[in-house]
Formats: structure tokens, sequence, C-alpha cells
């Protein structure tokens, strides 16, 4: 989910930027220095869209740049516990299926694809299901539940989002799309 925070801090403005206009340097910066972040509690900071404060600049002896106090909105990433989310799938292993949500990828175990038994064609690159004939391959669209979350160390690529499609509703979009057509007859 995403969401919109209001964060204070200090932003510095190199000398050689003091005569572009001061908002549009301050968010420049910002986004130079948080964007991709990842905080515990917040989330992944996607980006700083907008100041509403921007405090009178002070120039610290020896640097040369001025150090504003800025007052911004942030937009955060955070994908909640039990969330149903839509996504890509961005590559097939033996093991799952990596699902991209928005700026952060999801894993979908064998087990948590379908109640069918599910095997691996490593020619295709894809998922198949054995009864139902099912087939889960990269560039396919699904929508899937959250069912673990652990947003740890200061990157992506430390979070672990655990993703099941084993639910009414949830999948690949053909097969909900099938389902409900069956359900009409």
């Amino acid at each position: 989910m995403y969401y919109l925070t209001k964060i204070e801090d200090t932003v510095r403005i190199p000398p050689y930027k003091f005569e572009d206009p001061l908002e549009e340097v301050a968010i420049e910066t910002l986004n130079e220095t948080y964007n991709g972040r990842l905080d515990k509690k917040l989330g992944l900071l996607v980006s700083v869209n907008n100041i509403e404060v921007i405090g009178e600049g002070k120039v610290i002896m020896g640097d040369g740049a001025a150090y504003h106090e800025v007052v911004f909105n942030a937009v955060f990433f955070k994908p909640e516990l039990y969330e149903i989310i839509n996504g890509e799938v961005i590559e097939i292993a033996e093991f799952g299926a990596f699902i991209r949500i928005g700026p952060m990828d999801g894993l979908v175990h064998v087990s948590q694809v379908t109640d069918d038994y599910i095997n691996y064609d490593s020619k295709r690159g894809a998922l198949l299901a054995k009864e139902s004939k099912k087939t889960l391959e990269e560039g396919n669209f699904v929508r899937a539940r959250i069912v673990a979350v652990s947003l740890k160390g200061k990157s992506t690529k430390e979070t672990r989002i655990g993703l099941t499609m084993r639910q009414p509703n949830l999948g690949r979009f053909e097969w909900i799309e099938d389902e409900k057509n069956k359900s009409k007859k």
C-alpha cells in the first residue's frame, strides 16, 4: 500500500545551484538522498513530491553550501500483511514465482500457487498444474495475498514478501475470469 508521509529534515544546497529555483533543487536533492531507502516503520521511500516549508538557509563556515530546514511530503510503499495485490510474474524458478508488486518483489512458493500438484518446466520456464492444466509464466499478471512480510536492512534486496494464490479470486487473471464464467453457468 502507498502512504503519503510528512517529514522534517535539513537539505544541503550546493553553491553551484544557488541560481536555480530553490524548491526544485531541494526536491531533486531529497530524491537523490532518500529514494530507494527502506524504513521498517514507513516502508520504501518512492518519491519526494513536494515541499511544504523551506526555512531560511544557513551557511556553515568552510562548506559554502546553504542548509535549509524543510518539511516535505514523501510517498512510501509498505506491503501490509493480508493485503491483496496485483502484480506481474517477473521470474519463474523451480521453487516458485517472483511477482513484481509496485517497487518491490514477492515470492509465491510452488505450494501456494494452486491446490493442484505443480511441476516446473525448465524448458518453458513455467509452473504447470497437473490436473487443472493451469500454467504460470513470466509476463503473466496475477492477484495474490501477502502472507508474510520481513522489512530488514536498508534496501529491497534484503526484504522478504511471501504471497499466496490459493484462495478464491486469487491467481492468474485468466484463472479468475474462468472461475467467474463457470459460476455464472
